[in-house]
């Protein structure tokens, strides 16, 4: 009962935060409220999907509505041209009882400007509501017309009219060209703070400013503010920020101001323009008090809220998060009230973004172009989400189970049943490839010293063409006896796989397990009694212990990478043990021999033929142990090439494993597989798929900046929406690297400093993998160095060439932004940002290489500050149950 209590009390506080959040962010913003018509609306009919440019125009029947929609809130409106059906404008506005300011769109085209004037001018004389005239719109500004050309212009009309005529132009241009003020009736001016990059909060007082600059310079002239307005989208600029709020607030404050004042103006404008994103980047879609689909903004009296429909969407999202947070709270009896809070909170996070992602591209105008990259970073967002859910549920687990339900330590059986006991006869099997030999004997003296009556030892080499190497091995098999027995395979398909294969048809026909051990590993002599006795279980097809090393003390690089490796075995490889869905490891690990055969042994087709071993069993339906305590101990890598070289090849082999096993692990099928076990091997490779997609993301945001700096009228900065989940998820990795380090693994904060730059260290290397597993079947054996011999300093830089080349190509890049952009447009510091969190990994790779290359940074005090976690020499045994 008290469990129900709790998970109750968990979903209703989440979703009562999630309610909560909403109402805040939307609480309803209190402004002046306007009663009244408005003077005139700025009006161009195009609906959303018309363009002047493509010649798509609007119909009659549309103009009329947009009229009569115009009507309900204004005394007037503004054209800009007098050509393509708007001619007709001014007697269909009669019938909705509204004035006209006319307009002639007048540029260099100068056929084009004689038919504006011609129609503006039959415009005038057969309609009584045409009240101004307005021949040109910034003209002068973007250097159509001259200002003489456009003053012969204006005398020209205004010999063939009667009402008054200007030209509109923005505040400087009047105040630059007297010469204008005098050709016309009175001064047409543009006051748009936004342009100005003016924030919203001092808007109006740089608009009073600006009129009374031009009243004084001019004094008795009339003035109209012919456009003024706010867009409720778009990009910041400086900082003026577009926002609904900012829109309604900026309108409705002006028009009780210019009612105060007694001044004339047209708001800018009626309905929002996709064409012209066009022309003045994405803001310039959202200038209308109505929509694109001619739906009201906002009122222009009482609240106003940021998302209008909010409740519909807080809704929406508690309904997408409430199946998963029923099925989630169902299972997670094993975690504490703080773990089901956490991933609760998480799940609701990601339901709410999905929805407004979806929002997003459904109010916002896009054409065909942008609807596909909305796509694309739709896509992105989802899998971010999935891994950021799937690392999350780590997370939780890792910080807040209330205990382990399938922890395993060392079996220590009492004197008077071990010795009577069967004891199943073992054969090891340790390939080698041009393997040192005094490495390899050193392994071999650790076998020997194996407390265990049952067991053989097969050393297989393999493609090694100097007798040199080898031959050293072979002499020492012989003087350790009959137990210990030598192959030399001069050419041996499939690798290490092929090797252990041809193993497998040498084993002693009385052997029932087969272990697995790399020819670095020095291992304790109670392994083997300390798990055989697992295998008592019929189901239990292998058994595992982690992975360690011994020589990393006092070599900094080599301590940052071995705690690396810990953090798997540690943190991963326990949360999977939970739901027996483990990765199998090619050393330390022992094998029911029927298990083996019934599967054919080992797969050649893959480079990681150990994890796909693993996978092999569970589906026939066998059970893994996994027994977090270190049995044996090999070396590290000796360099960061050694190091990238292993995890590339793993991470090329997982790839291998997806593709070639994509069946198993379907989710929908029963497979053989457990819904668990399928979760585990998808989602635990998800983050080096991620790794694939940073470095597409890393080219993609390279290209696109230089068509911020080159074409800046055709790129824009993407959208604030998908950029920040970006920076969180680096901010949500830190956090959990470092708390599930300081949880569960037995080492410094220094020690989990470095092994984190490792881990970050091998994103291109992992990304590089996967992205060619993704399109390459096979790929050639590469063997990990072992005792290479020590690079120069200058390979510190050659062997992270590529990460190196990349992260100064970035830095170069968010340089050039923060230079061309940074002064006037605070969305271009997010790209920058990001240009910089994109750069870390490779940053990373460098001092990794940095470290392993050059002596003086070997001895950095990673760990220093405390002996803990610090592994015992070879041949020491652990205390029973250490290690977890």
């Amino acid at each position: 009962m008290r469990k129900y209590a709790v998970n109750i009390a968990v979903l209703l506080l989440v979703l009562a935060a999630h309610a909560g959040l909403w109402a805040w962010l939307n609480r309803p913003s209190e402004m002046t409220n306007w009663q009244g018509s408005i003077q005139a609306l700025s009006f161009d009919p195009h609906r959303a999907d018309q363009d002047p440019n493509d010649n798509s125009h609007p119909s009659a029947a549309q103009i009329e509505e947009d009229l009569a929609l115009v009507a309900t809130v204004a005394q007037g409106v503004r054209t800009y041209s007098s050509l393509n059906g708007q001619d007709e404008i001014p007697a269909m506005a009669a019938r909705h009882g509204l004035t006209v300011i006319a307009g002639a769109w007048l540029d260099k085209r100068q056929d084009s400007n004689q038919l504006e004037i011609a129609g503006l001018i039959r415009m005038a004389n057969e309609n009584g509501n045409v009240k101004r005239l307005m021949v040109g719109n910034e003209a002068i500004l973007r250097g159509d017309l001259t200002v003489p050309e456009l003053i012969r212009l204006l005398k020209d009309v205004k010999r063939q009219v009667d009402q008054p005529i200007s030209t509109a132009e923005p505040w400087h241009v009047w105040l630059d060209h007297p010469e204008l003020v005098e050709a016309t009736d009175y001064i047409a001016v543009h006051l748009l703070p936004y342009w100005e990059g003016v924030p919203a909060d001092q808007a109006l007082d740089y608009v009073a400013r600006r009129y009374e600059q031009i009243a004084r310079a001019y004094p008795g002239k009339k003035i109209l503010i012919s456009e003024i307005g706010w867009p409720s989208d778009g990009r910041m600029r400086d900082g003026a920020t577009p926002t609904l709020d900012n829109e309604a607030k900026f309108i409705r404050d002006f028009l009780v101001m210019a009612r105060a004042k007694g001044w004339d103006y047209s708001i800018m404008e009626a309905f929002d323009q996709p064409w012209k994103r066009g022309i003045e980047g994405a803001v310039g879609a959202y200038w209308g008090i109505f929509d694109a689909q001619r739906a009201a903004k906002f009122p222009l009296a009482g609240e106003v809220v940021a998302v209008q429909n909010w409740q519909t969407l807080a809704a929406i999202a508690a309904a997408i998060a409430l199946l998963p947070l029923l099925y989630f709270l169902r299972k997670s009896d094993n975690l504490k009230p703080q773990g089901q809070l956490m991933f609760a909170g998480l799940i609701l996070v990601a339901a709410n973004l999905m929805v407004w992602t979806v929002h997003y591209g459904t109010t916002q105008y896009l054409n065909a172009p942008m609807i596909a990259v909305w796509g694309l970073l739709s896509f992105g967002m989802l899998f971010l989400l999935s891994l950021i859910l799937a690392e999350g549920f780590e997370m939780a687990e890792g910080l807040f189970a209330r205990r382990m339900k399938r922890h395993f330590t060392p079996m220590r059986l009492p004197a008077h049943i071990e010795r009577d006991r069967h004891w199943p006869k073992v054969s090891l099997h340790l390939p080698i490839c041009n393997e040192p030999a005094d490495m390899v004997r050193r392994t071999l003296d650790s076998l020997a010293k194996l407390d265990y009556p049952n067991l053989e030892v097969l050393v297989i080499d393999n493609n090694t063409k100097d007798p040199a190497i080898w031959q050293p091995v072979e002499a020492y098999c012989e003087r350790l006896g009959e137990r210990f027995r030598f192959f030399h395979l001069e050419v041996c398909k499939g690798f290490k796989a092929g090797a252990l294969n041809f193993a497998m048809s040498q084993t002693a026909p009385d052997a029932e397990v087969v272990g697995v051990i790399d020819s670095d590993y020095l291992v304790e002599p109670d392994w083997l009694k300390s798990t055989i006795p697992y295998f008592d279980e019929d189901k239990v097809g292998f058994v595992q212990a982690p992975q360690d090393h011994y020589d990393w003390a006092g070599n900094a690089f080599k301590e940052m990478i071995n705690w690396e490796y810990a953090g798997f075995f540690h943190i991963g490889m326990q949360i999977r043990n939970e739901r027996d869905a483990i990765i199998q490891h090619g050393t330390m690990t022992l094998i029911r021999r029927k298990a083996m055969e019934g599967v054919d042994n080992w797969s050649t087709w893959t480079i990681c033929e150990d994890a796909e071993m693993g996978l092999k069993l569970m589906h026939e339906g066998w059970k893994s142990v996994y027994i977090n305590h270190r049995f044996g101990r090999g070396v590290t890598p000796d360099s960061f090439a050694a190091y990238r070289s292993q995890r590339f090849r793993w991470a090329f082999g997982a790839m291998q494993i997806l593709r070639g096993r994509k069946s198993w692990l379907n989710p929908f099928k029963d497979t053989g597989l457990t819904l668990a076990q399928k979760y585990h091997f998808i989602m635990g490779w998800a983050p080096w798929f991620a790794d694939a997609m940073n470095l597409m993301f890393t080219v993609a945001g390279l290209l696109w900046t230089v068509g911020l700096l080159v074409l800046p009228e055709y790129f824009a900065f993407p959208v604030t929406l998908f950029l920040v989940p970006t920076l969180a998820v680096f901010g949500f990795k830190l956090a959990y690297t470092f708390s599930l380090y300081a949880k569960r693994v037995p080492c410094t904060p220094m020690q989990a400093l470095g092994a984190a730059i490792s881990g970050l260290a091998l994103t291109y290397t992992v990304g590089k993998a996967f992205a060619i597993g993704l399109f390459k079947k096979d790929k050639p054996f590469l063997r990990t160095p072992k005792c290479e011999d020590k690079p120069a300093a200058i390979q510190g830089v050659l062997n992270a060439r590529e990460e190196t080349t990349l992260m100064m190509m970035l830095w170069a890049a968010a340089a050039a932004v923060a230079v061309v952009y940074g002064e006037r447009d605070r969305e271009a510091w997010v790209w920058v940002a990001v240009m910089l969190v994109q750069s870390l990994p490779y940053l990373a790779a460098l001092v990794l290489s940095m470290i392993s290359a050059v002596p003086g940074l070997r001895w950095l005090p990673f760990g220093r500050t405390s002996a803990r976690g610090q592994l015992p020499a070879a041949g020491q045994v652990q205390t029973p149950g250490a290690g977890h």
